[in-house]
């Protein structure tokens, strides 16, 4: 899963991010609800871990503002050492799809995490990289506001890419993605990479699609633009 953790404690954030990452999740932080909310309008999360006692912005504000202004429905934890039952009616009312209190199992985090998750999949139907969009319900790709014309496999690569986003998203994955268990013999999916890469970037001076040599392919910002190989497509 890829998560947001928003949490204010630098020690529990960091404890966090190294469990969960440990267990094959990518993991991202924030340390306030300011930068949380700025995170969530640029990227998309799989769950969230939100504490309610934040600088800046309080969690339940956050949360709030997440619902009704960015209006995405990504699965919300809310993270706490209230444990009253008004205050845990105050945190659904406002839009959390799950209540923790400290102190807790990271086990127990990572169980309750997967299970929103699992159940907020369905609910998630426009992916968002940077200035790149992808609506699941019409299948309509737009860059900057461009429309881009995909046909059906690099629209599965897409939205695998963009569901992992920023993560290196491996060649196996992506082949699975598009023939499932019967890869064609012949090396397509750099036919394919090279299709998407030309459509989604090839029009705009910032890249976005990234080649990790002998690993896979990741979507995101430059900052990992050293990793495209030479020479590949």
């Amino acid at each position: 899963m890829r998560i947001l953790i928003i949490e204010d404690n630098p020690d529990l954030a960091a404890s966090l991010i190294d469990e969960l990452e440990a267990r094959g999740h990518v993991v991202d932080a924030a340390p306030d609800g300011l930068v949380g909310l700025h995170l969530l309008g640029r990227h998309d999360y799989e769950a969230v871990v939100l504490d309610w006692n934040l600088p800046r912005l309080d969690g339940l504000t956050m949360l709030k503002r997440l619902r009704k202004e960015l209006k995405k429905d990504v699965p919300v934890l809310l993270l706490t050492v209230r444990d009253e039952l008004p205050d845990k009616i105050a945190g659904f009312r406002a839009g959390a799809d799950d209540y923790l209190t400290k102190p807790f199992a990271v086990q127990e985090l990572e169980l309750r995490l997967q299970a929103i998750a699992n159940r907020g999949r369905g609910r998630l139907r426009r992916l968002n990289v940077e200035d790149l969009a992808f609506d699941l319900d019409t299948l309509e790709v737009f860059r900057a506001g461009r429309r881009i014309e995909l046909y059906p496999a690099c629209l599965k690569l897409l939205e695998v890419l963009m569901r992992a986003s920023p993560a290196v998203v491996p060649r196996q994955k992506l082949e699975e993605a598009i023939w499932g268990d019967d890869p064609p013999d012949r090396d397509l999916l750099r036919s394919h990479i090279y299709e998407l890469r030309r459509a989604i970037d090839g029009p705009f001076p910032r890249k976005l699609l990234h080649t990790v040599a002998r690993v896979g392919y990741r979507l995101g910002p430059e900052a990992c633009e050293a990793l495209q190989s030479e020479g590949e497509p």
